[in-house]
Order: structure tokens, then sequence, then C-alpha cells
């Protein structure tokens, strides 16, 4: 009877920890925020992904296994966007208006702004398909940034690594970088400058100069990842950038938050991991994160900066 009360006190104190962290004013990051409490807006889905802002103040967002894509209208009503997304991750919203999609199935696509047409960006390198694209950050070029690591991949790999891509305006890929393990998150400076690839094998988060569109310098560390033990190297997943060029990463431990130079700022707790992260609202002063089964948000200090917009 000891070890069957024991195992059952275990989830009831981790659920009052999760009501707790749920009702609690988070802690703030100066000049950042929150400056309000979290708000669960949903809480039904398999995994969530992938949020991405409109200009209207929308906000999409993945369920993968469920293969839906959903929109958070302005008033916070919630409607399915795209049936069959063949596994869409990572969303951003384009000029045109089209929300690019990283599809699970092998591909980046973009839907109109109605969700009913698709047409494919790329779906190849050297003749292969991806593994399965993850996460993408769109530049001011119209071009794609995109990761491909090996989560829900066939196997052997098609692409036999995984690596970060490049696809340009008129859909050209290029391959970018190959030696990290498993690139998941990738985000831009604002002004296009500094590419961050944040891979989930390590907790060494990377950063590079961009040349040029598509072209990138030599890698460097930009920050480690707190972790929930000392001896860990767990890695990021998605994230954010704000107007002051302020990098956000979801980790195992919250949604951490560096300066450009890769100082950190502090942690952003939700009762749920994060999975990803953007800014959204009229002023761009609301953050939207994916955490496990839920859509949480919370009203920022600092405005976001959207991506791909000139």
């Amino acid at each position: 009877m000891i070890r069957a009360a024991s195992r059952l006190a275990a989830p009831l104190l981790v659920l009052a920890a999760f009501a707790q962290a749920e009702d609690k004013k988070p802690e703030a990051i100066a000049g950042v925020g929150p400056t309000g409490e979290i708000k669960k807006m949903e809480g039904k889905y398999a995994f969530t992904e992938g949020p991405a802002a409109d200009a209207d103040g929308n906000v999409y967002f993945s369920d993968i296994p469920n293969e839906k894509i959903h929109k958070i209208d302005a008033g916070g009503k919630v409607s399915i966007f795209r049936e069959k997304s063949n596994h869409a991750n990572g969303l951003m919203v384009n000029v045109k208006g089209e929300v690019v999609a990283c599809e699970m199935g092998g591909a980046i696509a973009a839907y109109s702004a109605d969700g009913k047409d698709r047409r494919v960006i790329c779906d190849k390198y050297e003749g292969k398909r991806f593994n399965a694209p993850n996460d993408l950050v769109l530049d001011n070029a119209g071009g794609v940034y995109f990761t491909d690591p090996s989560f829900r991949a066939p196997m052997p790999l098609p692409q036999e690594k995984t690596a970060v891509y490049y696809a340009d305006a008129a859909g050209k890929v290029t391959r970018l970088i190959d030696d990290l393990p498993n690139p998941n998150g990738v985000r831009l400076s604002p002004d296009d400058t500094t590419l961050y690839v944040f891979p989930s094998g390590q907790k060494k988060m990377m950063t590079y100069p961009v040349m040029e569109p598509g072209k990138i310098g030599a890698g460097k560390v930009f920050c480690e990842l707190e972790q929930p033990r000392a001896d860990g190297n767990g890695g990021g997943d998605g994230g954010a950038v704000d107007a002051k060029g302020n990098v956000y990463i979801t980790s195992a431990i919250g949604l951490q938050v560096f300066d450009p130079a890769g100082k950190k700022l502090g942690t952003i707790k939700f009762p749920e991991q994060p999975s990803n992260a953007t800014f959204g609202g009229k002023d761009l002063k609301t953050l939207f994160v994916t955490a496990r089964t839920s859509v949480y948000s919370c009203p920022m200090d600092v405005a976001g900066h959207r991506f791909g917009m000139k």
C-alpha cells in the first residue's frame, strides 16, 4: 500500500505544480517581460508546434500527429486552417499572406491565405527527398532557411545526414550546414545578417554570419542552454527573436532568453515544456508559445520581430 500511495502521490504533485505555474504571474525579465499572466488558450492537441503570426493578428500553429494546422483569430477563436498537412511542423507567414510550412513528409510548402491551395517550394536536394523538414525562417530576399533533422524521417535517412538548407525565391536549394546533431530550430537576426541554429543534440547553440542570402560564414557558439541537470547536454527546439535582437530558445526548462551577444537574460517558464514561440497581435507584443498539448500566450514589454517582411 505504501508503494502504491507513493506512485499516486507523484503525479498529483506534478499536476499541482503545473496548476501553480499556470496561475502564477511569471517572474519578468527586465525590459523583456512577461508583463502579465501566462494564459492557456487551447489545450486539447496531440503535440503543438510552429506558431506563426500574420499581419492581421492571426496566429497559426501545427498539431503534428493529427496532421492539422489551426488558426487563432484576433478575438481568440480557434478554427482549422488546413487538414492533411503532411505532418506540418514549423510555420511562417510570408509577404503574400501564404503560410509556409515545414512538412515532415519531406517538403517545404506554401498554403494560400484560405488554406485551400498548396504549392511546393522544394522537396528534394540532389534528387533525393528531404529527411523530415522541421523548422524554418524567411529572409528579406524571399528565401527560406530550414532544418532537416531525423525526427519522423524514414530510415535510413534519405539525405544520409541531418542538415540546414536554403531555398531561394526561385526554389533553388543549397545545403549550408551538415555537421550538427539534429539541427532543429532556426532563426535570423532582425537585419538578416546572423543565422541562429538550435541543435537538439547538444547544449551549444550556434550562430553563423550571413554573407549574402543563402551564403554563410564559419559558425561559432552563440550560447549554452541551461540544463535540468548539471551534467546534461540537451539542446533547443524552436524559438523567436524580438525587435531588440534578443533570442528566445525553447528548452527542457522553459523559454531561455539571450541578448544578441549571447548573454542569458532569464528563463520564462510554462506549465508544459515549450516547443516553439512567436510574437503576434497587432502590436507584436504578445508572445505565443506552443507546449505539448496546449498553446499559451502572455503580454510582453518588448515587441517581436516578423521575418521576411521587406
